[in-house]
């Protein structure tokens, strides 16, 4: 029992989508359509995503490079900048979820060895929203994005030109916070790791690189999304098969209960009806909305069934994933790995993270009514 309750505290959103689409199916009774509710082309360069993230994680190729950054920096400014920009920029190509697993516990480590421990809610703070806020410049910064980008058929030029407004703006907002917050003052960096690697790693890195350059492809709609993931999965299973292990499966039937109820919703006309009037009150606000409840991804994949302005749905959910700790679920990977911290002040971190999130989203939301 212990276990099951353990279970639905961690998949709190997966349980939902499954309750929501199992009582769904005793209105709309499983039949023939229920196949062409599933967008198997989201899935499938999700899942070669994840797996190549899991790889090149594993590998601590991400953690070098932050560390290779890190140590060029001589002042604590400079040390906190590096690693909010490295949040941001590296959500763009590797996922919020992942950068932040990966750079969250790196920091801690870093302000640690650099007696800095005051700074660890304020900079964790930031590096969510810069993990936010850069993974919405591309499709494949986040799930909600790469499914969307999907839907609309529009070219990657497109989705990028779309939100680049709200990337510049966010990133000149994150770089003043770190003058505000951090005060220059000198800082060694005395502990290196040393990364030996053996020419099987090295093997492994150029796979990995070689499968994040299929999957763009597949993005891009060069390469068929079925032949894409068949590489990657051969490849994984011939050389490195323990891999298979780490992604988010969880994540992936999500996507398809929440699938499965809304593509059962769509067929009940009363609430079809009443959910499509809704939504076209305004497609940002109702999204960023939901979001703040549901998480943007839910309200990604909620929304799209009943409007045809899809990239109003891309700038609301992706602004959505600011504001509670539960809007990005991306969110929770950093409070989770600051509540690990000896004498963590989780009612401080949720108050710092509250008002920051607060603040940046009345910008973002002014940004969009000023375009």
């Amino acid at each position: 029992m212990e276990a099951v309750k353990n279970f639905i505290r961690n998949e709190i959103v997966l349980v939902v989508a499954f309750v929501l689409a199992v009582v769904s199916s005793f209105v709309v009774h499983p039949d023939n359509k229920y196949i062409d509710y599933i967008d198997f082309r989201t899935l499938s360069i999700l899942l070669a995503l994840m797996i190549t993230m899991a790889g090149l994680q594993r590998l601590q190729v991400f953690r070098q490079i932050g560390e290779l950054l890190v140590a060029k920096m001589s002042s604590i400014r400079g040390v906190v900048l590096v690693l909010i920009g490295l949040c941001f920029f590296s959500a763009m190509f590797i996922t919020n979820d992942v950068a932040l697993l990966t750079f969250v516990p790196f920091s801690i480590v870093t302000l640690s060895i650099s007696n800095r421990r005051d700074l660890y809610i304020i900079v964790i703070v930031l590096e969510t929203i810069a993990a936010n806020l850069g993974s919405m410049l591309t499709p494949l910064g986040n799930p909600q994005n790469l499914y969307l980008y999907s839907l609309t058929g529009m070219s990657l030029g497109a989705f990028i030109k779309l939100m680049l407004p709200y990337s510049i703006v966010a990133l000149i907002l994150l770089i003043i916070c770190g003058f505000v917050f951090v005060k220059a003052a000198p800082v060694t960096l005395a502990e290196k790791h040393i990364y030996e690697r053996t020419k099987r790693d090295r093997n492994m890195i150029a796979m990995y690189v070689f499968t994040f350059l299929v999957s763009i492809l597949v993005v891009a709609r060069a390469l068929d999304y079925r032949i894409g993931l068949a590489i990657v999965v051969v490849l994984t299973l011939v050389f490195d098969r323990r891999v298979l292990r780490k992604p988010d499966y969880s994540l992936l039937f999500t996507f398809i209960f929440l699938f499965i109820f809304i593509g059962n919703i769509k067929r009940i006309p009363a609430l079809s009806d009443a959910i499509g009037s809704f939504l076209q009150i305004n497609e940002v606000g109702v999204s960023i909305f939901l979001s703040q409840f549901i998480s943007n991804v839910p309200a990604a994949i909620l929304c799209s069934g009943f409007t045809n302005n899809v990239d109003k749905l891309i700038i609301g959910t992706n602004l959505g994933g600011l504001g509670t700790l539960i809007a990005s679920m991306a969110s929770l990977i950093s409070f989770k790995q600051y509540s690990y911290i000896d004498g963590a002040d989780k009612k401080k971190y949720m108050g710092v993270f509250t008002l920051a999130n607060i603040i940046f989203l009345i910008v973002m939301c002014l940004i969009y009514i000023l375009l």
